[in-house]
């Protein structure tokens, strides 16, 4: 089973100066910057997904400026991701068309030919057919019952530009794999979509929608579309975009060859507590909780407190730089356990503020970070990992703040997710 990361520009400046919160006022964004295969010095996953709507073009704008794109779209994804040495000779590539960003549409932007000319024009290995993503999952209707009209057009929608698509990207040769994407709003109408689309010819399914949905309603439908997979012995699917990816593993009874997620990279700074991840010794993995010490100047609770008059922009600056060096000292061994607490949580008190909140539960609110923290900060986790980023990065990996902080501890993630998945499906 393949470990798609969803790229989405996650590159960091490698030369980023910690103490001064600043990159070098001569780096150029993008040609300084680093991917995660390039700072870990390995790749942390087995391929790369991009999504066509990431890219943007003059229909829909992406995420890349308008030259970065005009650039993938010349030389490439492999050479764009810097993914063109010889050791990646044989990774994925994988694209597919963002379904999420034109899900308010009433149809995808995109067409079958055009959609072929930019797998084309990126040099992917795989390609996914143009959805319209379903929102809705109902596992106790059966057949084609149930589902809203809306369910049942898009349902419609993704068949449609499938078989179109399939048509078209005869033209790319043996060396590109068509992916036929389903979509349904029950196991049933789902297991009903990987029949057509088998029927097609696609014999690579991917089965989309997954994104919202809990791990047993996710079971439901993979377990839908397995049935019908397997019926045919070179048949296989794709899992887009899996957010649970640490139940991977219980998914492999079904016939899974890949799957893409950003999950251990997302988490790092969307999730609540656990956002650095090391493997211990029961061959699982431990989470622990950043330490959130954001930019005084910069953090919108902040700013609002100070507009209000209730605290100083002064004596924020004092508490945030107290706060960073009582880190900073204890990670050298000059400052207890005690104090480096007392003034992370002193900083923490008016970040989490909220004038509806009374201040007995604020106070119970920071007796349970206060736990966290210690949890994480006891632990030292960050001089137990001897990945490249927690080596030259130190504490700084664990502190919650900003981009090149943040997606760094992401990218650490992804290094001990790879080896925790690999250590799992061996088992």
């Amino acid at each position: 089973m393949k470990f798609v990361f969803a790229d989405s520009m996650d590159y960091v400046d490698p030369n980023f100066d910690f103490i001064k919160d600043q990159t070098a006022a001569t780096r150029k964004p993008y040609w300084d910057d680093q991917y995660p295969h390039e700072i870990l010095g390995y790749a942390p996953y087995d391929g790369i997904l991009v999504s066509r709507a990431i890219v943007g073009d003059h229909r829909f704008p992406g995420k890349y400026t308008e030259a970065q794109s005009m650039r993938f779209r010349r030389v490439g994804a492999r050479k764009f991701l810097r993914l063109d040495g010889p050791k990646y000779a044989d990774m994925m590539l994988m694209g597919d068309c963002g379904a999420f960003s034109y899900s308010a549409m009433s149809a995808p932007p995109y067409t079958p030919e055009d959609t072929v000319e930019f797998y084309a024009d990126g040099g992917f290995t795989h390609g996914c057919s143009i959805d319209h993503i379903i929102f809705e999952f109902d596992p106790t209707v059966t057949g084609m019952d149930g589902g809203s009209d809306a369910a049942h057009d898009r349902f419609d929608i993704t068949l449609e530009l499938a078989e179109k698509f399939l048509r078209a990207s005869r033209g790319l040769g043996k060396s590109f794999t068509p992916i036929g994407v389903v979509q349904g709003w029950s196991p049933d109408s789902m297991a009903d979509a990987a029949h057509r689309l088998l029927a097609m010819g696609y014999r690579y399914l991917a089965v989309g929608g997954l994104v919202p949905l809990k791990t047993e309603a996710i079971h439901q439908a993979v377990a839908a579309v397995d049935a019908v997979v397997r019926c045919k012995p070179d048949a296989r699917m794709h899992l887009l975009g899996f957010a649970k990816a640490d139940a991977i593993s219980q998914f492999c009874r079904y016939r899974v060859a890949s799957f893409d997620t950003t999950s251990p990279l997302i988490r790092a700074f969307k999730d609540a507590r656990r956002n650095y991840y090391l493997r211990d010794g029961s061959r699982s993995i431990c989470y622990y909780t950043a330490i959130r010490i954001p930019q005084a100047h910069e953090n919108n609770a902040l700013k609002r407190q100070v507009k209000s008059g209730r605290l100083s922009q002064e004596n924020l600056a004092r508490m945030e730089a107290s706060a960073l060096t009582a880190l900073r000292d204890y990670s050298k061994g000059r400052l207890n356990l005690d104090a480096v607490l007392d003034a992370v949580v002193d900083y923490a008190r008016p970040v989490y503020w909220s004038p509806r909140e009374e201040e007995q539960a604020l106070d119970r609110r920071m007796d349970t970070l206060r736990e966290q923290y210690r949890n994480t900060l006891d632990a030292r986790p960050w001089e137990r990992c001897r990945c490249s980023v927690c080596a030259a990065s130190g504490v700084e990996v664990i502190v919650f703040r900003g981009s090149n902080r943040n997606k760094r501890r992401g990218i650490h993630n992804m290094g001990v997710f790879r080896e925790h998945l690999r250590e799992q499906l061996a088992s």
